[in-house]
């Protein structure tokens, strides 16, 4: 079994990308060397590899592209009509749009926020059919909730778990502690288990 490396510049590549780094650890590295610490795990882990691996520093921050609509979602009267625009907030009046479109079980959710963030075109009836359809879906456990690439234990401890029903939370949290200390990837195998001797 690999010992876990110390994270410092002289780290080599294959070694970054095959042990698990904790956010603040990305965090602190960049700290230390000057980098921005800005951003999710993933965009941290980028450009620290990046860094690593051509020994150059960012050198330009890349902006987001300014939204070009003006609608004001916290004060126009909606409609389902209302299309959705690049500058879609999620509002008190949004919310309000939908309570009275859907009802009182309306609530904004991940699966929902992130559509009405990468729709923009579409209308407010299209936007209330796709919470519908997400509610109807979870209802159903046709769909499971997505986790993030970046939440790597909350995927362990979830397939772990799924994999071995005859185990607890406490197995699993400590398989994970196991499994991210080594090299390699940190999604649950079956083959984990024998990580324990």
């Amino acid at each position: 079994m690999d010992i876990r490396p110390s994270l410092n510049k002289d780290i080599t590549i294959d070694d970054f990308r095959e042990f698990y780094w904790l956010k603040m650890e990305l965090i602190e590295f960049c700290r230390q060397e000057g980098l921005r610490k800005q951003g999710g795990k993933i965009e941290v882990a980028d450009r620290v590899e990046a860094y690593l691996r051509t020994g150059k520093k960012e050198t330009a921050i890349k902006k987001k592209r300014a939204p070009v609509s003006k609608f004001d979602w916290n004060h126009e009267t909606l409609t389902l009509e209302t299309v959705i625009t690049d500058n879609y907030k999620n509002s008190k009046n949004v919310r309000t749009f939908f309570q009275e479109q859907i009802g009182s079980a309306f609530k904004f959710n991940v699966a929902f926020m992130n559509w009405m963030k990468e729709n923009a075109g579409k209308t407010l009836a299209d936007a209330v059919d796709e919470w519908n359809a997400i509610k109807a879906a979870k209802k159903m456990k046709k769909k499971r909730t997505i986790i993030a690439p970046q939440f790597e234990y909350n995927r362990y401890i979830r397939d772990f778990l799924d994999d071995n029903p005859d185990r607890t939370k406490a197995d699993a949290i400590q398989f994970w502690k196991i499994k991210r200390s080594v090299r390699g990837d940190n999604v649950y195998k079956k083959s984990d288990l024998d990580l324990m001797v």
